[in-house]
């Protein structure tokens, strides 16, 4: 695969290249969210990892080396958006749901392949407390 080939330069990019530096998305209530993403998030290996008296409004989630997710009241909530969370196996896509739930997020399509996704794609779908359409996918 190239890249800018419409304009002349080329170049290699990775098969599988992250687009996104981070998202930030509007909840709320601050902390009934940090609460259910911090719980679902846990079995993927993110934690909350800044609070800052900057943004106190927002909370951001991630690993010990970066921050690719953040929730804040700063933002509406207006429509439900879609998230996913990349997931290291199908375990760790059924511990997701699982813990998901428990957290009081609400069903929206139990672990599985979902073929016509793509081929190896195997991910489970929860609404957050707001109806955001949060998943974890696993692409085996």
């Amino acid at each position: 695969m190239q890249a800018g080939a419409q304009s002349g330069i080329t170049s290699t990019v990775p098969t599988r290249r992250v687009m996104l530096d981070h998202i930030t998305i509007g909840v709320s209530d601050l902390q009934r969210s940090r609460d259910f993403y911090l719980q679902a998030l846990a079995p993927l290996g993110f934690d909350e990892t800044n609070t800052s008296e900057i943004l106190p409004s927002e909370i951001e989630f991630g690993s010990a080396e970066k921050m690719d997710f953040a929730i804040s009241t700063d933002y509406g909530v207006g429509a439900p958006i879609h998230v996913a969370f990349a997931a290291d196996s199908t375990e760790q896509v059924h511990a997701f749901h699982a813990a998901a739930l428990a957290a009081g997020g609400r069903e929206h399509g139990p672990p599985g392949p979902r073929p016509h996704y793509g081929e190896g794609y195997y991910g489970a779908f929860v609404l957050d407390p707001d109806g955001h359409n949060i998943e974890a996918v696993f692409h085996g």
